[in-house]
């Protein structure tokens, strides 16, 4: 199963992985019930192996793929969808024991970086440290003291530059685009996820209040969740605000990062935070053009990390942390073993006083403090010494892009 947000390249790389596969593609309504009267007999003669595009418009196909396995252990289905299929409501078999997942995201930074080159795009730094058995250690021996001298420095920052605008979807990547043609791609697919996938996860008579709360997450992303002010601004009920969040969610529009408050000796704040995947469609659903702000630069991190972490499987949690007097870090990445913790500084010459919430961390916090990191757009490698463990700076596109 291979799902992620409409037009990431779902159905593009299914038939390039497994081009003798036939296509089943449930979009259409005739075609649907077609195919919803074909018994698993019929299915397992007709289509030993297929790929099932846009799964989630027919929910009795699970039960199907489901009965044909059981049957017959060598029949091969690749089910495409472009919501988290399992979590909708009319889905009730959830192949449990007999399906492998997979999610794909919009680009992240590294694949940028190919530009279309059929090598395999690199490991980012990001990933080498939360791999790494001691990060600190380890980044010691990878950086250097001023990343505008590593030889691809440049293609990272052009292309962290692009991704905090036009955001990681593939098409407005495509090469003889201009800036008009991305801005005028990122708002027709704005409007395309509501004709669409909404109709895919719900039944809603009149789009204007989900456009409302839409538009009022694309403004308070990034900030801790309050429903109800969330439903003020969309005139919409709390519950109604929650539903529609979850929506998002689910057609992997936004992700949640929750706060992280296991230490019950300190006063920590427990709501979430909501950010948008990809940065370019959050500046759709405002309609913003121009040079991002601080917030977007923030979201935009979080974002790129919480791509790679899945992308990459890692065994890791994502969090934020703020305290009740306002301490606050952006982004808290939990390993079994311990805690790396990201603070957002869209400056271009970091000063200590940036540091100040990573200080003392580990007081509030119930494992170790494996590495405190300000990412920032200063291109020299900054180094506290005189705390414990070390902090550091580090330059958004040396952190997350290829290196």
């Amino acid at each position: 199963m291979l799902t992620g947000a409409r037009q990431t390249g779902k159905s593009t790389l299914a038939r390039a992985a497994f081009s003798d596969y036939p296509v089943i593609d449930l979009d259409s309504p005739v075609e649907r019930e077609v195919y919803e009267r074909l018994g698993p007999s019929e299915w397992i003669d007709r289509y030993p192996r297929a790929i099932i595009d846009e799964a989630q418009k027919l929910p009795a196909v699970f039960e199907t793929v489901k009965a044909c396995y059981d049957r017959d252990p060598d029949v091969r289905y690749l089910l495409l969808g472009s919501s988290q299929i399992l979590l909708l409501g009319g889905v009730r078999e959830t192949l449990a024991g007999r399906v492998a997942r997979a999610e794909l995201y919009p680009f992240t930074l590294p694949e940028l970086a190919t530009d279309g080159a059929p090598d395999e795009p690199g490991r980012s730094l990001l990933i080498d440290l939360l791999e790494a058995d001691r990060p600190a250690e380890a980044l010691a021996d990878l950086v250097a003291p001023d990343h505008s001298l590593d030889p691809g420095f440049a293609t990272a920052r052009r292309c962290f530059e692009d991704y905090l605008v036009f955001g990681g979807m593939p098409a407005v990547h495509s090469p003889g685009w201009s800036d008009r043609d991305r801005f005028d791609w990122l708002r027709d697919y704005h409007a395309t996820y509501l004709q669409r996938d909404l109709a895919d996860l719900a039944r809603i008579d009149r789009l204007e209040p989900f456009v409302r709360a839409q538009r009022a997450a694309a403004l308070r992303a990034g900030m801790p969740v309050n429903f109800s002010e969330l439903a003020r601004l969309a005139d919409v009920s709390p519950p109604t605000a929650k539903q529609f969040m979850r929506y998002l969610e689910i057609s992997y529009q936004v992700a949640w990062l929750p706060a992280w408050f296991r230490n019950p000796e300190k006063r920590l704040a427990k709501q979430p935070k909501l950010h948008f995947v990809d940065p370019g469609i959050r500046r759709a659903v405002l309609g913003k053009r121009g040079e991002a702000d601080g917030a977007e630069f923030e979201g935009a991190i979080v974002a790129e990390v919480f791509k790679q972490c899945r992308t990459a499987r890692l065994p890791v949690e994502l969090h934020h942390l703020r305290t009740v007097d306002g301490r606050e870090v952006d982004l808290l990445v939990e390993r079994e073993d311990g805690f790396l913790a990201f603070e957002c500084k869209q400056t271009r010459r970091v000063a200590p006083a940036d540091f100040r919430h990573l200080r003392r961390l580990e007081e509030l916090l119930d494992k170790r403090l494996l590495l405190g990191l300000v990412v920032s757009n200063d291109t020299l490698t900054l180094r506290v010494s005189d705390a414990e463990p070390e902090l550091w700076n580090l330059s958004a596109p040396a952190l997350l892009g290829a290196p």
